[in-house]
């Protein structure tokens, strides 16, 4: 598999430099939690260091990791999408310094330059498509030696 792909490396330089001219600098300790599932998702952030666990809701008290985002990494697509909600929770694993951008304040710059829009969401569905891909094989790695018992056909 390739790897992932960093929205600031890819972006060609004209639309990165657009992008940036959009970028506040925030941080976040380790433990905060930086948004929650099923919370309003209006905003997205590039990782400048440190490491972000995305996690679910799924039994018991505290959320489950299922994924982990490092340096250059995108953290946020949820605002992009109606009904605009994250469907993971995130949290600093470690201290974090990131690039935050507002979500409609980036959707107007892509309305107004649909060239700077169609090259940012390509790169982000590349993005998307390379973490699904990831998912999957993760879930293969857990499941597949079980498939015998809970594949179809099988008693």
């Amino acid at each position: 598999m390739t790897a992932s792909k960093r929205l600031l490396r890819v972006l060609p330089p004209i639309h990165r430099e657009r992008l940036m001219a959009l970028a506040q600098e925030v941080s976040f300790e380790q433990g905060e939690r930086i948004f929650e599932e099923k919370g309003r998702a209006d905003r997205f952030w590039v990782l400048r260091s440190g490491t972000v666990t995305l996690d679910l809701r799924l039994a018991g008290p505290r959320p489950t990791p299922v994924s982990s985002l490092e340096t250059g990494d995108l953290l946020g697509w949820s605002w992009l999408f109606p009904p605009y909600e994250w469907d993971f929770g995130a949290e600093a694993l470690s201290p974090v310094r990131a690039y935050a951008f507002d979500g409609a304040q980036v959707q107007a710059v892509c309305d107004d330059d649909p060239d700077f829009g169609y090259a940012l969401l390509r790169v982000i569905a590349e993005i998307l498509a390379y973490r699904v891909r990831a998912a999957r094989t993760r879930l293969l790695d857990l499941f597949a030696p079980h498939a015998g018992r809970y594949g179809p056909g099988v008693p």
